[in-house]
């Protein structure tokens, strides 16, 4: 533990290293975790902030000659135990690094560190009436995060995930090298796409040091229509209308009534629908429309709200800008309002958008059976499905996971649509996921990182131990229930 500490302070000083194990203080347990609800917290070895990428590869050089495992950090807002440490690891922060590079007006880009936070690069682009338009509902949320994990957000129906805004990055190689793929180019046939390679991949192939992202016009003009709906069928059968009608909404979120009256309360925002109306409702749609000029966004609201009304909405609402900004907010900190009510778990599965009513369906039938409470909001436009499980029984828990996953993966979806998955949903993932894939997965994982250096724990089993790896998500809900709550909380 000592030689670990004193090794690291020689790469990037010493008040640059805290040091972990089971002697950890409350600096240090902030690194033990962050905001998935099923994974126990982990103590590392040491925790290390490098300030440059030439700092970062010195210290993954040091990790791989002495075989010491590799968690990369940004705000540890994840969902999914992604940043979660390896015991005996270190954990290398990317808290100093954190500038903003450039905000390129030319060519509409911004090169940032990864320490550089949502909220940070929107109030640098507004000067420069740009935006960089990615954003998974927390502004702490760091880019080297969001780009580890593809992150997406409500606003993915206009204009996509992370991945579509990445054009560059700068990564450092689990040999200590340092790469830059792509630039601030928008197209190029030149080669295996690294940079797409390395999107999403959770800080298992290589650890970002900088990032390259497209910007869009910052559109000045907004308003938000709400409809209630006695069905979810119902709900999901207006979205392709809405999107064929040409508004190109910058959001379509579905909220049903035990999720919009939770958050709506805890937010302490009243929307004025009358109680016949809400006693009729089943879920809400969402729509968010912007534009540059005010008289033709009004235009496309009258048009919504008529196809929406048209479309067996109860009722068509189109909210002041003060309650609609309430609510957009409120549906961002589902979450956290799932949490307080006692969530024991929250997940995203992803499924065509037409087959959400039917994955709605049976994850309520496979609720009733496993005796748990599910409910839920989602990206309607893109079928991503967010749900809070409310099953304290750890074993019971994961069986009925197991079978939510299953039934969105035949419907022809995915375990995770933008938080990954991290530790807790790895063993599912390599359950239910092609063998040929998990085979192709395993080999540029070899590649990249022979030694297994980066992301331990994360990485991909190897086939004979896939078995065992199944029982991962009970025996973790029962470490984290006998952990108790650690100090501090996520950044």
């Amino acid at each position: 533990m000592v030689e670990t500490v004193d090794a690291l302070a020689k790469l990037v000083g010493a008040e640059h290293v805290l040091a972990g194990g089971a002697a950890a203080d409350g600096s240090v347990a902030d690194y033990t975790h962050d905001e998935c609800l099923t994974v126990a917290p982990v103590a590392p070895a040491a925790v290390v902030k490098p300030g440059s990428a030439e700092e970062v590869a010195a210290v993954v050089r040091w990790a791989a000659e002495h075989g010491v495992g590799i968690t990369a950090r940004g705000s540890a807002t994840g969902l999914s135990g992604g940043c979660i440490p390896d015991p005996g690891g270190i954990v290398v922060s990317f808290e100093r690094m954190n500038a903003i590079v450039d905000i390129d007006t030319a060519n509409h880009v911004a090169v940032v560190q990864p320490g550089v936070t949502l909220r940070q690069l929107d109030e640098a682009t507004a000067v420069h009436g740009l935006i960089y338009p990615v954003f998974p509902g927390e502004s702490s949320a760091s880019l080297g995060g969001t780009v580890a994990t593809n992150a997406g957000g409500m606003r993915a129906i206009r204009y996509g995930v992370t991945r579509h805004h990445v054009l560059g990055l700068q990564a450092v190689l689990a040999s200590g090298q340092i790469v830059r793929t792509g630039g601030k180019v928008v197209k190029s046939s030149s080669g295996y796409d690294l940079t797409q390679l390395l999107v999403g991949s959770e800080g298992t192939l290589a650890l970002i040091t900088e990032a390259t992202l497209k910007l869009h016009p910052r559109l000045a003009q907004r308003a938000t229509v709400l409809a209630p709906f006695a069905t979810l069928a119902q709900v999901t059968a207006a979205v392709p209308r809405i999107v064929d009608a040409g508004l190109g909404p910058l959001m379509l979120e579905y909220i049903d009534t035990l999720t919009m009256a939770a958050a709506t309360e805890a937010a302490g925002l009243d929307l004025g629908i009358p109680a016949e109306v809400r006693d009729r409702t089943l879920a809400y749609l969402v729509v968010a429309l912007e534009g540059a000029h005010d008289d033709r966004l009004q235009a496309d609201v009258e048009v919504c709200g008529e196809l929406l009304g048209a479309l067996d909405a109860i009722d068509v609402y189109v909210l002041p800008p003060s309650a609609a900004d309430e609510l957009i907010k409120a549906r961002e900190r589902a979450f956290f309002v799932a949490k307080a009510a006692g969530a024991d778990d929250i997940v995203d599965v992803v499924v065509p958008r037409a087959a959400v009513p039917r994955f709605l369906a049976e994850v309520a039938e496979l609720g009733a059976e496993h005796g748990a409470l599910v409910a839920g909001c989602g990206h309607a436009g893109d079928g991503n499905v967010h749900l809070s499980i409310f099953q304290p029984d750890a074993e019971r828990r994961q069986r009925l996971l197991r079978a939510v996953f299953a039934a969105g993966v035949a419907l022809g979806g995915a375990i995770s649509g933008e938080h990954g998955l991290g530790r807790a949903k790895q063993s599912y993932f390599v359950e239910l996921e092609d063998p040929v894939k998990l085979q192709l997965l395993r080999a540029i994982k070899q590649a990249f990182d022979p030694q297994g250096v980066l992301a331990p724990g994360l990485a991909l089993p190897a086939p004979a131990q896939a078995a065992s790896a199944q029982a991962a998500p009970a025996q973790a809900a029962s470490a984290q229930a006998g952990a108790g709550a650690v100090p501090g909380g996520a950044a």
